[in-house]
């Protein structure tokens, strides 16, 4: 039976993300996660049935943790609705994004495993579309210029320069970086 300490439950699922951007796929085991989380031996197994129940919960926790906060929305709801204001929220995104490097190499770790994962790839697939569908209402109501398919294009775009960002930091300086997104701005949104 799996425990219920919803407090625990998180600590664990953080030390199975930072296992994952670590030591990839391959070696995140329930053991460990117990060392990462500097819990005794067997914690993580009296709290996920197996090992594609922590996969799973990961890549929830993964997105949980990206999620804006609540004061950078009121302030983005504030701002203006023209291309620099959009160009700002795109680089704040990847600067935010960015910050959290062992959440999105384990993301990236998930969506490999998700290939061959059935179920992970639903979680994955499902919170995906969420977030996607989520943006596209956020950019319609605030009023900030492009429509939906400029949305998902920023979206695959930035996803990339993020991907590079962390994984080949050197390839693009954070100036370089700063002039893409606005370039994507530019180029993909019309006003």
């Amino acid at each position: 039976m799996a425990r219920r300490n919803d407090e625990r439950r998180a600590a664990l699922v953080d030390a199975a993300i930072e296992v994952l951007a670590r030591e990839g796929a391959r070696g995140l085991t329930l053991r460990a996660v117990d060392a990462a989380a500097a819990v005794p031996p067997g914690t993580a197994s009296n709290y996920f049935a197996n090992r594609d129940d922590l996969l799973t919960q990961a890549g929830a926790r993964v997105y949980e943790r990206l999620q804006p906060d609540e004061a950078m929305i009121a302030r983005h709801r504030s701002a203006g609705t023209d291309r620099e204001t959009y160009a700002t929220l795109m680089r704040e995104l990847v600067e935010r994004v960015s910050a959290f490097r062992t959440g999105y190499l384990a993301l990236l770790e998930l969506r490999l495993e998700a290939t061959r994962r059935p179920g992970l790839r639903a979680v994955l697939t499902e919170r995906v579309r969420a977030d996607v569908a989520a943006n596209v209402a956020y950019n319609e109501a605030s009023g900030l210029p492009g429509d939906a398919t400029a949305v998902r294009l920023l979206y695959l775009a930035l996803n990339w320069l993020i991907v590079e960002q962390l994984t080949l930091p050197d390839v693009f300086t954070a100036a370089e970086r700063d002039q893409l997104v606005n370039a994507a701005v530019d180029r993909i949104v019309n006003s």
